[in-house]
């Protein structure tokens, strides 16, 4: 998702270029202020709470503020991500935010701060006093709160700075000047995006090839442990020999194994787009390891393509590939073919589910050749690129 949080002094332009962002990057807009004058007018239990503490002229707390923003984040779902202004405003709120995004599955992409000097800040909102008839758009008041964003809402910058991903933005000049230059640095960010795909799907069901062929399309390192696992048995490493007893019988190598060959694998491609698993996680312990393994990268899972292929079609195939040199070991005996889409079933269906509860799961039709399945697979490949980035 793009998650952009816009920083900037009072009379900076935020409001006004974030119109053009929202409807240009279909992006769901995320105002605290407009969000918590909206729970007190539907008379919200968090609306009343913070109307309260507002009548008694205290500051509505951070506990409150984030409990809205969830609640916003969970009702927006068909966007492709969220456009932050006013939050956060403080340090503290930088690691709130951190932690609420997480807690979704997601994370901030970028803090774009538009940069004016102080003179023409106040040059702005004096004039926008001329015609606003706001309370707060006197002289007085205009250098206490510019005031109030140096000294409090700046420190927050040096959060994002320290993660690399703060980006400061000219703010002077015409609003049609400034768009270019935020749009501008949004693509810009967006090429540092990682897209990474899990592809699914039973014994047979093609998913091997199509990720070999998806892979060299997107630049996206292929990751299968069960080729990784295979090339250590063949060269007789020590990882070779302890996974060696698990692969004969069709079970799933240890996972203190395949992490330490994915991490080698990661390790040697940096400038690829993103990463392409085949074959992991295959387990929700390996869907949580996964995420850590990601999370060291800064980035996460995008999306899972699930090849969809009918039982009786996945025998045939796997009876006709036991004549092949691409035979597998399980692929001898009828015995050793149902026992894994068994285990299948029982064990890699719920990882399905865990992505599926994260709207990140597309479901393909796997029958028809392999350049029909392979189109169907590359549109949602495109598709995912584009929440991504």
């Amino acid at each position: 998702m793009l998650n952009i949080a816009l920083f900037g002094a009072p009379g900076a332009g935020k409001g006004t270029q974030s119109e053009k962002l929202i409807k240009d990057y279909n992006l769901a807009y995320i105002a605290t202020g407009d969000i918590l004058r909206k729970e007190i007018t539907e008379g919200s239990e968090l609306g009343l709470q913070a109307k309260h503490i507002i009548e008694k002229g205290g500051l509505v707390p951070d506990e409150i503020i984030v409990q809205i923003i969830e609640k916003r984040i969970k009702t927006k779902t068909d966007v492709n991500g969220f456009l932050f202004d006013g939050f956060p405003r403080t340090y503290v709120q930088a690691y709130i935010l951190e932690g609420l995004l997480l807690k979704l599955n997601t994370e901030l992409t970028c803090m774009i701060s538009l940069e004016i000097p102080e003179k023409e800040a106040v040059k702005r909102l004096l004039k926008r006093a001329e015609t606003s008839g706001r309370s707060d758009d006197n002289l007085e008041v205009i250098k206490y709160r510019l005031k109030e964003y140096k000294n409090k809402t700046l420190p927050v910058s040096q959060f994002y700075k320290d993660k690399n991903i703060f980006v400061p933005i000219e703010g002077v000049g015409t609003i049609k000047k400034v768009y270019e230059r935020l749009n501008h640095a949004i693509e810009q960010t967006l090429k540092k995006v990682l897209l990474n795909v899990v592809i699914y799907g039973n014994p047979g069901s093609g998913k091997g090839t199509q990720a070999k062929m998806l892979a060299k399309k997107f630049n996206l390192v292929y990751i299968s442990t069960g080729d990784m696992i295979r090339n250590e048995i063949k060269k007789g490493s020590e990882f070779g020999k302890k996974a060696q007893q698990y692969y004969n019988k069709g079970s799933i190598v240890p996972d203190e194994i395949v992490i330490r060959l994915i991490e080698n694998k990661i390790r040697k491609h940096p400038k690829a787009n993103g990463l392409l698993f085949n074959g992991f996680p295959r387990t929700m312990v390996q869907a949580y390891i996964l995420d850590g393994l990601l999370m060291k990268l800064n980035t996460s899972v995008s999306c899972m393509l699930e090849i969809n292929v009918p039982i009786l079609e996945l025998f045939k195939r796997l009876s006709i590939r036991a004549k092949t040199t691409d035979m597998k070991n399980y692929d001898k005996h009828t015995e050793s073919i149902v026992k894994r889409l068994e285990e299948y079933e029982k064990i890699t269906v719920p990882v399905a589910e865990f992505y599926r509860s994260q709207k990140k799961v597309f479901t393909v039709d796997g029958l028809g050749s392999k350049d029909e399945i392979f189109k169907r697979l590359s549109k949602y490949i495109e598709q995912a690129f584009k929440r991504a980035r």
